[in-house]
């Protein structure tokens, strides 16, 4: 076999590597799909970016460094087939300290594409999600798992959409190793601040998750063995404890995302004639009806409420700083210039329901659509206050 070309031949295009201690993770900067879209021609990173990459990498390998990688959310780097950088090919404009795109796919096992991030800690936790994504996706090529139609109308807390089953399963395997790779965080001193709040909030959110899987009557054999694993791994997770700031904030952030999840997809129940009761939320066998004019939307709370901020000055960050009567009336006065805007009124809902716990606002938070089947579309602040809630 002939020798490679040398490294300066223009006709030469040599694969890049991360190191990953003793062993070579390729940086696939030329793969056709770098941009989940359409083929692309080759683009290489230039010299500073694919510098900027094994920087970046080095400092998230020493952060994933553990003697038992068995356990969930523990991954050897060295295991990862390839990172691909998406769509990147130089530094500027400057990353975001958080990944934007991860993404991986059933057929491509241990590959992943992601957008790099300003800090090591984000990449790490994408590794680890992303490589959840692969384990599953070889188990369900050598089992069935799931017996999924396809139907799209699960809420998953961590999408803007409705999921079907298989995409469900998915994001609890994913998040449960997500929720694993925080509760390490939590005894490293520059980084427990932050985690207890990402372990209380995944570990929330993955059970909920599980439980719907569990209740749908799909699962396989196999599948149902492999999410019982998951379920008592989180149960046992629920039980240990997280400072409660932390964990009031993760309560929170998961209250704010299924509220506005249920606002922006969920049909309000409308009355079908006069003197007849209304439609409900649901077609009688469980399933959500859902709007048919959803469209996507940013999660812009998960971030803002993991650490509480210094000088609060939205609604959002008064929530995070435990001040839900100043966020009160930053939503109140935000809905009354957008009435019905569903990021406010779920601010809204869960702020007004931790100064008024009790039965009506644990109805409210359950189904927050009704509001709007009273008040209809355009409902502001002022109006919810005086909607009766008719569970």
């Amino acid at each position: 076999m002939d020798a490679a070309p040398p490294a300066d031949d223009a006709r030469w295009l040599p694969l890049r590597t991360l190191g990953a201690g003793s062993a070579a993770v390729p940086l696939e900067d030329l793969d056709p799909y770098r941009d989940l879209g359409e083929p692309l021609p080759p683009a290489r990173l230039d010299a500073d970016e694919a510098t900027a990459w094994q920087r970046m990498f080095d400092r998230a390998v020493a952060i994933l460094a553990a003697a038992d990688t068995t356990r969930p959310g523990r991954l050897d780097p060295a295991v990862i087939r390839s990172v691909v950088p998406w769509a990147r090919t130089g530094l500027l404009p400057p990353p975001p300290p958080e990944v934007r795109v991860s993404a991986s796919s059933g057929d491509a096992y241990g590959a992943m594409i992601i957008s790099r991030p300003s800090e090591p800690l984000a990449l790490a936790e994408a590794l680890v999600h992303e490589f959840q994504h692969s384990k599953l996706a070889a188990l369900l090529h050598l089992f069935p798992l799931v017996r999924d139609d396809r139907a799209e109308r699960y809420y998953a807390p961590w999408r803007p959409d409705p999921r079907h089953l298989t995409g469900l399963l998915h994001g609890a395997y994913a998040f449960t190793g997500v929720a694993g790779f925080w509760r390490d965080r939590m005894s490293e001193p520059e980084h427990a601040g932050t985690a207890a709040y990402h372990f209380a909030l995944r570990r929330t959110q993955s059970r909920l998750v599980v439980r719907t899987l569990l209740n749908s009557g799909r699962l396989s054999r196999t599948g149902h063995a492999l999410v019982s694993g998951l379920a008592r791994t989180l149960d046992a997770w629920l039980r240990e404890p997280v400072p409660p700031a932390a964990l009031a904030r993760a309560r929170t952030a998961a209250a704010l995302h299924r509220t506005e999840w249920r606002l922006r997809n969920v049909a309000a129940p409308v009355r079908s004639g006069p003197g007849r009761h209304p439609v409900p939320s649901d077609d009688g066998t469980g399933h959500l009806r859902l709007r048919p004019d959803r469209t996507t939307w940013p999660d812009l709370r998960t971030h803002v409420l993991a650490a509480p901020p210094a000088r609060p000055r939205t609604p959002d960050e008064h929530l995070a700083a435990g001040d839900p009567a100043t966020a009160l009336d930053g939503y109140a006065e935000g809905l009354e210039r957008q009435p019905g805007d569903p990021h406010l009124l779920a601010g809204w809902i869960v702020a007004r329901a931790a100064l008024r716990p009790g039965p009506e606002a644990r109805r409210t938070l359950a189904r927050p659509e009704l509001l709007l089947r009273v008040a209809g579309p355009r409902v502001t602040a002022s109006r919810a206050a005086d909607v009766p809630n008719r569970g």
